[in-house]
């Protein structure tokens, strides 16, 4: 297939998925490291298991490093928390923005819908992403407030 046929494709892929609301999920390891996602799914409930994927980044590379991490699904009042986390240099994990620690040291945020913590079971790499397939050991649910969502290029905050 000639070079530019593929670049149409891959623009037209591009508008195709910023066409689709997804969630926004904070995704943290020890560190502390974390980065902003929008690929979170569930894969299985039993056992259970989610996948994400990441692009290369420092962050990203240290998650993928982690022997676990938490995937913190983000609701209403938390867009200026997913831009801090999905820009370079933006302010993270800072007193006014609602982190703890589990006792095994990943970041949890204490605002968030649900945080999972896994464990990686697989990470495949795909083109300049990785695919992380990863078993969930522990589920804390937060408050069921609302949700947030991203879709063409913007964050949408709903109430419940």
């Amino acid at each position: 297939m000639p070079p530019s046929v593929r670049i149409g494709v891959a623009e037209q892929f591009k508008a195709a998925f910023r066409r689709y609301p997804t969630g926004v999920a904070i995704i943290t390891a020890a560190g502390p490291v974390g980065l902003t996602a929008s690929s979170v799914a569930s894969v299985s409930a039993d056992p259970p298991a989610l996948s994400f994927s990441v692009m290369a980044s420092s962050s990203a590379h240290a998650i993928l490093e982690a022997p676990s991490f938490v995937v913190n699904l983000l609701g209403p009042g938390s867009v200026a928390l997913a831009e801090a986390f999905s820009a370079g240099g933006g302010p993270r994990f800072t007193p006014d923005q609602a982190w703890d620690y589990l006792p095994t040291g990943e970041p949890v945020l204490t605002t968030a819908l649900a945080s999972l913590r896994g464990v990686p079971l697989d990470r495949v790499p795909v083109g300049t992403s990785t695919l992380v397939i990863a078993q969930v050991d522990d589920v804390l649910l937060g408050p069921s407030t609302g949700h947030l969502v991203y879709h063409n290029r913007a964050y949408i905050e709903t109430p419940h």
